[in-house]
């Protein structure tokens, strides 16, 4: 299999499984909220910087259908990760001398 097929393959696999596996998520909160709720101070926590952002919570704003809002959340999470790190990749790969030599 050639690489190109292969990343193809890996990708459409990444949004498969965050778009429809997150469908069948857990909608329990996650340890540490169990852990709050279970000893009483959950009351107590206070939102992250970013509890407003577009992608908050695993969510996306704007869209009602909750299951919807966060298939939609995980695909826009892997394309970003996947813009992100192919960028990074590019900028910190090796390259080959001018003059050809090591």
């Amino acid at each position: 299999m050639s690489t190109r097929r292969f990343l193809a393959v890996a990708l459409v696999v990444s949004l498969l499984v965050a778009g429809v596996a997150s469908y069948y998520a857990s909608s329990h909160p996650d340890g540490l909220e169990y852990v709050a709720e279970q000893t009483g101070f959950i009351d107590s926590a206070k939102d992250s910087a970013t509890a407003d952002s577009p992608l908050a919570d695993y969510q996306t704003s704007g869209v009602d259908d909750p299951r919807l809002s966060g298939g939609l959340a995980g695909v826009i999470g892997v394309l970003v990760m996947l813009v992100l790190s192919t960028g990074l990749f590019w900028l910190v790969r090796r390259r080959e001398p001018a003059d050809g030599r090591d």
